[in-house]
């Protein structure tokens, strides 16, 4: 690695990655995911969307029997499996478009996904990297749930975080994808009075009761 590049630690864990300067990179989204997905022993786990292979890095601690990360960059591939190279932990970064992908069934999926629709929040400045990983340029939520449910086992774990103010359209999205709702947890920044994140944990063919946990307050 060389000047282009941190090596950063994911708050509340005990898992560091290498980053680029130039590309998107772990924030507070990424650390409240982390600790919100339940990983278990032996587990196969698919991370959509994985960038620089954070969240597989940190489920690595979990000791699950396989990582499977998609990622449609082909230079956060290659960081994905630098990061990954030393957990001990068998796993397989797929280079492609998800839309286009037979992904493996799996017992969880896990995903920190693009949150706006394409052409709002624009920014012009920029980069290609960060436009694909904050806008729904390749990865739509309907489609997300899609190939969720088409990889996941029964009952298993769909964990994501995702904007608050998208909370209607993401139940929707997944219930008709044969998602039930088990838990949410919404996040609150303290300069502001609505939630701005919410995590969900949604199971396949799952009931409707959902646990609400208490709020979590940023402090900036």
């Amino acid at each position: 690695m060389n000047d282009h590049y941190t090596y950063d630690y994911i708050h509340g864990t005990t898992t560091y990655v290498y980053q680029r300067k130039d590309m998107f990179r772990i924030n507070t989204d990424t650390s409240l995911l982390a600790a919100f997905m339940q990983i278990k022993q032996g587990e196969r786990i698919l991370d959509i969307g994985t960038n620089n292979g954070a969240l597989l890095a940190v489920a690595a601690t979990k000791q699950p029997a396989y990582l499977y990360g998609v990622e449609i960059q082909e230079a956060a591939c290659k960081l994905a499996e630098h990061n990954l190279k030393d957990c001990g932990v068998p796993f397989s970064i797929l280079a492609g478009d998800a839309r286009n992908m037979t992904l493996p069934k799996v017992d969880v999926v896990i995903c920190n996904p693009p949150y706006f629709k394409v052409n709002t929040h624009a920014n012009l400045n920029e980069s290609d990297y960060l436009r694909i990983a904050r806008h729904e340029c390749y990865l739509p939520f309907p489609l997300l749930c899609k190939q969720a449910a088409s990889t996941l086992q029964e009952k298993g774990r769909f964990y994501l975080v995702h904007r608050a103010d998208r909370i209607g359209e993401l139940m929707k999205e997944l219930l008709q994808h044969r998602f039930g709702v088990r838990t949410l947890q919404f996040v609150y920044d303290q300069n502001k009075e609505e939630a701005i994140t919410v995590l969900i944990e949604a199971i396949k063919d799952g009931g409707h009761h959902t646990h609400v946990l208490p709020p979590i307050m940023l402090k900036r």
